[in-house]
């Protein structure tokens, strides 16, 4: 593998940590299937190859707009020489969908992760295997297409394997994620909170807008704010009233989920962290555009300290459906206990700073907002101690942050 300048279904990744599996590098990829991976330790290097050189544009412009890093390590990111599929590998593909995920069903109740990696190791490198034992089934990911081509054809012939159900699983790595469809439903001007919304649009149509959106949300980011504001998701509101809160702020703050909120109340100002690099853009551009009033006063708006990376552990979390925002339902199965706001608000502030607290009596449920998404993470699991909540229906609700931004709403219709 060699770098390039120009654009291809491969990009490279320099300045990788020592020591990295492939498991832990594959775990940044979410834009595609992928075709390959390979990693070069001496030189702390890496070309991953998607099937599709889109995969490898949304990803490309998606690692450099949140400055992959990993490890503490800055990736450098680059192309790599473009290369055609190889051939067996485009045949299987277009007649098989073969992915480097291999689906094993029919497994005996006693089969082990080490077993199957024992027994396929010598198709090629493996990069995760995943049991589920309740269904008696396995996924194992090989770091490439040609290795699960090899052992799909070859496992139904030893006789150990002679029963076993063997076919291609989905690419770990082509899962597109709550945010990346969140972002791709606002520009195209769709419902991302539709059930069905990933297979009422097409893919490609997706991944063009998420690339879109991506090299848009870096230009405003270093025109508005330099180079080195690249990724940064931290915004700043200033010239607040004295007596604003951080509600009233997150009244009208919209268009992507909040990491976190600070209002600084002696300097009236706030400072506003979003998950997503691409929403903080969007508010910064809508905002300029269209003016920003909060308790009747026109706000103004500007970039924060960098904010850096989004921690992975808050990565992982969002796309398990966390959010700053946690519902508490079925407070009417506990009569013997009187839960009011002012109960709420005494049992979750040990959590963290409490934005807001709706009660909806009539539906015995209520919903908890933190100014820090850690702190909401931190409460979901704390509160389950508490033996007050522990017949509730406890779960993250939606920030309400997260809503479309009414110019959009006003676009789309």
């Amino acid at each position: 593998a060699e770098i390039s300048s120009v654009p291809s279904r491969t990009v490279y990744l320099g300045n990788i940590p020592s020591g990295i599996t492939p498991y832990e590098l594959l775990n940044h990829v979410r834009s595609g299937t992928v075709e390959s991976l390979k990693m070069i330790s001496s030189k702390n290097c890496a070309f991953i190859s998607f099937l599709d050189e889109k995969s490898a544009t949304l990803f490309h412009s998606d690692a450099i707009l949140k400055r992959l890093t990993i490890n503490n390590h800055d990736i450098k990111i680059g192309w790599g020489k473009p290369t055609p599929v190889q051939p067996i590998v485009a045949s299987c593909v277009s007649r098989y969908n073969a992915t480097r995920n291999v689906y094993i069903g029919n497994l005996p109740e006693n089969t082990s992760e080490k077993e199957l990696a024992n027994d396929t190791k010598e198709y090629g490198e493996i990069d995760t295997i995943k049991m589920i034992h309740e269904k008696k089934i396995a996924f194992i990911h090989f770091t490439s297409i040609l290795a699960a081509i090899r052992c799909v054809q070859s496992l139904p012939l030893i006789e150990k394997y002679k029963d076993r159900r063997i076919f291609y699983g989905k690419d770990r790595c082509a899962f597109i994620t709550k945010t990346q469809q969140h972002n791709a439903a606002q520009y195209l001007g769709l419902n991302p909170n539709t059930e069905n919304f990933l297979s009422q649009v097409d893919r490609d149509l997706i991944a063009n807008a998420l690339v879109q959106q991506s090299n848009a949300a870096a230009m405003i980011a270093t025109t508005t704010g330099g180079t080195s504001n690249l990724g940064n998701r931290t915004i700043y509101l200033g010239n607040l009233h004295p007596d604003s809160t951080i509600e009233e702020i997150c009244n009208v703050v919209r268009g992507g989920i909040l990491q976190n909120v600070r209002l600084i109340n002696e300097r009236h100002v706030c400072f506003v962290t979003f998950i997503d690099p691409i929403s903080a853009a969007q508010f910064y551009a809508m905002s300029s555009l269209h003016g920003l009033i909060i308790h009747n006063r026109k706000i103004k708006i500007g970039w924060g300290k960098h904010s850096g990376p989004l921690p992975n552990s808050i990565n992982l979390a969002v796309g398990n459906g966390a959010s700053r925002n946690i519902y508490i339902g079925g407070l009417d199965k506990i009569p013997e206990i009187q839960f009011t706001k002012d109960k709420l608000y005494y049992d979750f502030k040990e959590f963290g700073e409490i934005e807001q607290i709706n009660f909806f009596q009539e539906r015995h449920c209520c919903f908890v907002n933190f100014t820090n998404i850690s702190n909401a993470i931190k409460a979901i699991d704390g509160i389950r101690n508490n033996p007050d909540y522990q017949r509730c229906k406890i779960n993250f609700g939606k920030d309400r942050c997260g809503n479309t931004p009414r110019q959009f709403q006003l676009n789309a219709n």
